[in-house]
């Protein structure tokens, strides 16, 4: 693509964002706020059923058939601009085979989360479409600490994602490694990536640049997956790692320094994205190049 195209156009003004629920419940007063923040930031709010329940399960926000009809009249409804899932959690997993994939791949509405969202957003992936890893409203908005990844995300937003936008910043990492790659970002939760191994719904991982986080993962969890990504062939397939936070448990930083050095390709570590704070807004199932010595990850 040319210098300066849209790989995301802008949400304008006025956009009509449908508010979903697909993986789990939001916590007692967090939902109310939700219309309040879009309009405020002049998009039209509609909140789909799932995301008022019953759960039939503590862990999920709706019935599976609710949740399901959800994500279907989200992307196939012509008044919607967007598509924001209202926090993770846990069950997206539940609804893919049930998952209109043809009506998925024939729209471009950005699909705005991350977490459990990390298989939602596969499916995208898969159908070259890209999607957002991003703070969602039950999970962060109007939290303390929130505001900065909060208006990083609107900001973005109202402005889109261009070819030659570089994305974010990492962190100096002493994990870090290599130089430069190039592929299609594709990824997100660590735990969810892997859930995806043996399904119909990876995205394709020769050449991709993989980026991980997650969240309350013990160290020898952590230390499962990486294992079985390696031995999935998957970590021998990609052209580059981009690393998040780990956070909500003890550190795997002895666990990542174990596995990471082993990796051919280059280790970009530290970059502002997942469960913790800063959480940056990343684009996914688009082409980028990671640069490890200038900590940056640039659409191309």
């Amino acid at each position: 693509m040319a210098e300066g195209e849209f790989l995301i156009p802008p949400l304008r003004p006025g956009a009509s964002i449908a508010v979903i629920a697909p993986a789990g419940p939001p916590k007692p007063g967090r939902l109310d706020p939700v219309e309040g923040w879009l309009r405020e930031r002049d998009y039209v709010p509609s909140l789909l059923p799932s995301c008022f329940g019953p759960p039939p399960l503590d862990f999920l926000a709706a019935p599976d058939t609710v949740r399901l009809a959800d994500v279907h009249t989200a992307f196939g409804d012509p008044q919607f601009d967007a598509v924001l899932a209202l926090r993770g959690g846990s069950g997206c997993i539940r609804l893919m085979d049930g998952i209109d994939l043809g009506l998925l791949a024939h729209t471009r509405k950005l699909l705005i989360g991350y977490s459990d969202l990390t298989v939602l957003h596969a499916l995208r992936t898969r159908a070259d479409i890209p999607s957002l890893h991003a703070p969602m409203p039950a999970s962060d908005w109007g939290l303390p600490g929130s505001e900065a990844d909060t208006e990083a995300l609107f900001d973005r937003l109202a402005r889109g994602w261009r070819v030659g936008d570089v994305v974010g910043q990492a962190t100096p990492h002493a994990l870090s490694h290599g130089s430069k790659a190039r592929g299609r970002l594709i990824g997100g939760n660590l735990a969810m990536f892997c859930a995806l191994l043996g399904t119909l719904y990876l995205p394709e991982v020769d050449g991709a640049l993989l980026f991980v986080e997650d969240i309350s993962e013990e160290p020898y969890r952590v230390d499962r997956m990486l294992s079985q990504l390696r031995l999935a062939g998957v970590l021998g397939r990609i052209a580059g790692l981009v690393v998040g936070s780990f956070s909500g448990a003890e550190s795997p930083d002895a666990v990542l320094a174990d596995h990471l050095p082993r990796l051919r390709c280059p280790v970009l570590a530290g970059w502002p994205s997942g469960h913790g704070q800063p959480n940056r807004p990343l684009p996914l199932g688009v082409m980028a190049e990671m640069d490890v010595a200038a900590g940056t990850v640039t659409l191309v």
